[in-house]
């Protein structure tokens, strides 16, 4: 029997309706009660089991490797957790002209989340840019943002995040630090065995985040989260994130083509640089917003879908550019054993 495969023409990735169908869920059967506190803490192993994988996926040489491609993890980084802030802290200016202002601070808290690891690293092998450097710069980024994320919450949202301190600082640490540390330390021992089953320990990473969305979306069901959105509002949100996205895409391809990077860095630039990772946010807006988690994700969930349905386009036209042609693919002899089979992020 043949295998039913996703149409490739199908714009809408099937995780993403996974996803609305989680919180298609959540909204006809939250859980409340003690199903509520089950639910929450199954979420919060299953997020610290995802990180778990990630450090046991990474090669440490690869991570140490990347290191000496410092000016392009900077650029990432600085695109990542400075011009991103800056572009949603401007966005203010639309209220309440386009957004709300529950809806502007989850938008702000958007931009301030890692970037993305497997994706970037899917769209800059298939663009055939340099994909070990987007391993290195989305795993970075990811493990720069355990510590940069909260605090730039903290400085930028204010009270809004509710109220972050120190504790929701050792929160975030202990639930996607510590697991990453351990991961790394038993990768000696069991980094083959994940290799060998990437696959099925792939559908626990999205697994682990459908949890987490259930988890967030049923407090949001108690908080009455959907008589605080209109269609109105909502399409203005889309328009202001899909100029966002469009930004920081010219930006990082032009940026970096100012900074004298070649091709196959300028490929992985834009695509680490100009995404947001939605495993590394949930957990994060989980701590720092509690029960108003739900509003706080719905911009980030809503700009993941559009930066891989726009990113999917632009990576496939730039794998037929004249250059590409001439240049043998960065992927193919450093095609990477670890960190391909992280979340979609």
């Amino acid at each position: 029997m043949k295998r039913l495969r996703w149409p490739r023409w199908m714009p809408v990735d099937p995780y993403i309706l996974l996803l609305l169908a989680t919180v298609g869920l959540a909204a006809l059967l939250p859980a409340r009660g003690t199903s509520a506190d089950v639910a929450n803490g199954a979420s919060t192993a299953a997020i610290a089991f995802l990180f778990f994988l990630y450090g046991a996926r990474l090669s440490t040489r690869e991570a140490l490797d990347g290191l000496k491609h410092w000016r392009l993890h900077v650029t990432v980084l600085a695109c990542t957790f400075v011009v991103f802030p800056l572009l949603g802290l401007a966005s203010r200016g639309l209220v309440p002209v386009l957004l709300t202002d529950p809806l502007h601070q989850g938008l702000l808290f958007c931009t301030l989340v890692p970037s993305t690891i497997q994706s970037s690293i899917a769209f800059t092998s298939i663009a055939r840019g340099n994909v070990p450097a987007a391993i290195c710069a989305g795993s970075f980024s990811s493990l720069v943002g355990i510590v940069a994320t909260p605090l730039l919450a903290a400085a930028l949202l204010g009270g809004s995040a509710g109220g972050f301190s120190a504790d929701s600082l050792v929160k975030i640490v202990v639930q996607l630090l510590v697991p990453f540390v351990a991961g790394q330390v038993l990768r000696r021992w069991i980094g083959g065995f994940v290799t060998r089953h990437k696959k099925v320990l792939g559908l626990a990473d999205r697994g682990s985040i459908l949890l987490v969305v259930y988890s967030a979306f049923s407090a949001g069901m108690a908080q009455g989260v959907w008589h605080q959105v209109s269609p109105v509002r909502l399409a203005g949100l889309l328009a202001v994130e899909a100029v966002l996205l469009a930004v920081m895409l010219a930006l990082t391809w032009y940026g970096a083509k100012a900074l004298r990077f070649g091709r196959a860095d300028r490929i992985a630039i834009q695509f680490a640089g100009s995404k947001k990772s939605l495993a590394s946010g949930l957990p994060m807006a989980g701590v720092l917003f509690g029960a108003h988690a739900s509003l706080a994700v719905l911009p980030l969930m809503l700009f993941h879908q559009m930066q891989l349905m726009v990113c999917a386009v632009i990576a496939k036209r730039r794998s037929h550019d004249p250059e590409a042609e001439d240049t043998p693919d960065p992927g193919t002899a450093a095609r990477p054993t670890a960190g391909t089979g992280a979340s979609r992020g």
